[in-house]
């Protein structure tokens, strides 16, 4: 159970996903950047703490080739109910987001986006490769290769380090 699956794909630069609004994004367009990516969810315990560290990180790093990229997902106790509009909408409203807000998607089962099974399969946790819950985190270096899985209960800011070093900044 929570086996890590192959997948061919060797870079986040070689996906294509949706932004909130059903456009497609090549993520390609992030290669040289350092990417925190994230599945968020509007109506969960850890929503406030971690949108909060997460515009916080993201205002001090943006201008150094630091991008979050945020995956609005329902699939934990239909924490995040509304449409991917309304998600966007939430997190630059209430926690004044600028990092891009995705299309929703899922993150596991059979359905999983191709972009999470390549997470997944790069970096698995102690538990199995699956994610256990909303904001599980993936630091992927500038080569768009993953560095580190995080969490849901390691707040952003504790990871501060680890993002300094993948800017070259430690």
């Amino acid at each position: 159970m929570g086996a890590a699956e192959s997948v061919p794909e060797k870079s986040i630069h070689e996906f294509t996903v949706k932004d909130s609004k059903g456009k497609e994004v090549d993520l390609s367009i992030y290669k040289g950047t350092v990417l925190l990516v994230v599945n968020v969810a509007s109506q969960c315990g850890l929503t406030n703490k971690n949108y909060s560290q997460l515009t916080e990180l993201y205002r001090k790093y943006k201008d150094k080739d630091f991008e979050i990229l945020a995956f609005p997902c329902n699939q934990f106790l239909k924490q995040e109910p509304g449409t991917s509009e309304e998600a966007e909408q939430y997190a630059c409203s209430r926690f004044k987001a600028e990092y891009p807000i995705f299309h929703k998607i899922r993150v596991n089962g059979p359905k999983a986006a191709p972009m999470y099974r390549f997470l997944k399969a790069s970096k698995g946790s102690i538990c199995g490769s699956s994610i256990k819950w909303n904001f599980t985190k993936f630091l992927v270096g500038k080569d768009g290769h993953v560095l580190k899985r995080y969490s849901p209960t390691t707040s952003p800011l504790s990871i501060e380090k680890d993002i300094m070093k993948a800017l070259g900044e430690e």
